[in-house]
């Protein structure tokens, strides 16, 4: 039986897990933490959002970006420190605008091919995460938010998303919470919401049964790949230990990047922070006045979503500063101003702020697929849809890597002819 090692506990680690041990292939799962989803799939927005396929490579994403620069509360952060992979990143973003549209539409199509995977593993293994179905609600505040969200309607219906515009009457049926002047706003009924890290755990235990091993405390320091497999070098103590494997997949997150340089490819993961912060509805008043429908508000780049009858999610936020994971003061109080200003009979006496490093490929497409060694694979650089395309960039990776060995097999069983 052919071992696969897969390097990272996330939400793409443990569904490609998943889709390869339901192939009936020997899995071991690498993760870092005590427990899987500890880090970007711990606190995310909590949405299932198909209708945020939009890439960022777009001119208004750099006049927004130049325009909050001196703003430390500014949704889109850039730190002015310069290094050369937050260079060589933007300079592959601003390469990648010409694409906009198709990778736009392309990101689209997975979202939708993941949502059909996801919600037939959750209740083939009955996982409970906070599911709501009830649609995602993009809320716009003037013409020009409401007019470029007409135009990337558009590129999402070719990708088979369908996002229907609402007026602000319509929007508060759908969501009768909802207080204030709106434009007007953006339905996508087939989007949901729910709990990232119930899911990946609930996942991660069904994997487990299905016969994947799932390692823990295990910090991955090298790679080296060779004709006949992968060495994984892992730390255990005060020494490392060294283990042979078929085949990898890097499923790293934003750690991908230097290990993909140890086997000869170059994936330019940046890790881009996020914020988020948990509101306990501990009282009744709150929980009457939380939103159901999950919210994405255009003007200051927030969603929220509600999770179970008692916890309201609030996440957003773009900080570009390497690999820094600290929660600042000033990045997360927006989020719950929002809560106050928009829901101010909501309770914000018991709030929990967290912060996770999104990994993004410059042209927001995720690396999925073969590197140039022999036996290595990625399934990394999602972004911020990463529970959104884990699905189905998962079972993109378990078929190549059935594929290659089905390729392989065959050749090696055809008989030799006689001269």
């Amino acid at each position: 039986m052919k071992t696969i090692a897969i390097i990272g506990g996330g939400v793409t680690g443990v569904t490609t897990a998943y889709a390869l041990a339901k192939r009936g292939f020997a899995v071991t799962l690498l993760e870092r933490h005590r427990y899987p989803a500890m880090e970007t799939s711990y606190a995310n927005g909590g949405q299932l959002s198909a209708s945020n396929a939009e890439v960022w490579n777009h001119r208004a994403t750099i006049a927004k970006a130049l325009q909050w620069l001196l703003r430390s509360d500014a949704p889109l952060l850039v730190h002015l420190h310069p290094t050369w992979h937050k260079l060589s990143w933007f300079a592959e973003f601003v390469s990648a605008m010409p694409n906009y549209h198709h990778n736009t539409i392309a990101l689209a199509r997975m979202a939708v091919a993941a949502r059909d995977h996801l919600f037939q593993w959750a209740e083939d293994e009955q996982i409970d995460f906070d599911l709501k179905r009830q649609g995602i609600l993009h809320i716009h505040r003037d013409r020009a938010e409401f007019d470029h969200a007409v135009a990337v309607s558009k590129l999402l219906a070719r990708g088979g998303v369908q996002r229907r515009a609402v007026t602000p009457d319509e929007m508060r049926a759908i969501e009768p919470a909802l207080r204030g002047a709106f434009y007007g706003g953006h339905f996508t009924d087939s989007d949901s919401s729910g709990d990232i890290h119930k899911f990946t755990t609930g996942l991660a235990q069904a994997a487990q049964r299905l016969g994947a091993q799932l390692r823990y405390h295990q910090q991955v320091v090298h790679l080296d790949a060779g004709a006949d497999g992968v060495d994984v070098t892992v730390l255990q103590g005060e020494g490392a230990e060294t283990s042979r494997y078929d085949a990898v997949v890097i499923c790293a997150g934003a750690a991908s990047r230097a290990l993909a340089a140890q086997v000869g490819d170059s994936v330019n993961v940046y890790p881009v922070k996020g914020y988020s912060v948990t509101v306990q509805l501990d009282d009744a008043a709150s929980r009457a006045a939380a939103p159901n429908v999950s919210l994405v508000d255009d003007t200051v780049k927030l969603v929220c979503s509600r999770l179970g009858e008692d916890r309201l999610r609030v996440a957003g936020s773009a900080e570009f500063h390497g690999h820094n994971r600290d929660i600042r003061a000033d990045r997360v109080a927006p989020l719950t101003d929002w809560v106050r200003h928009n829901f101010p009979e909501v309770s914000t006496r018991s709030v929990t702020p967290w912060a996770g490093l999104r990994p993004m490929m410059p042209d927001l497409m995720p690396r999925v697929g073969p590197g140039k060694a022999p036996g290595v694979f990625y399934n990394t650089g999602h972004g911020h849809l990463g529970w959104t395309l884990s699905a189905a960039t998962a079972e993109l990776v378990a078929s190549a890597i059935s594929s290659s060995w089905e390729a392989v097999r065959q050749r090696t069983a055809r008989p030799l002819k006689m001269a």
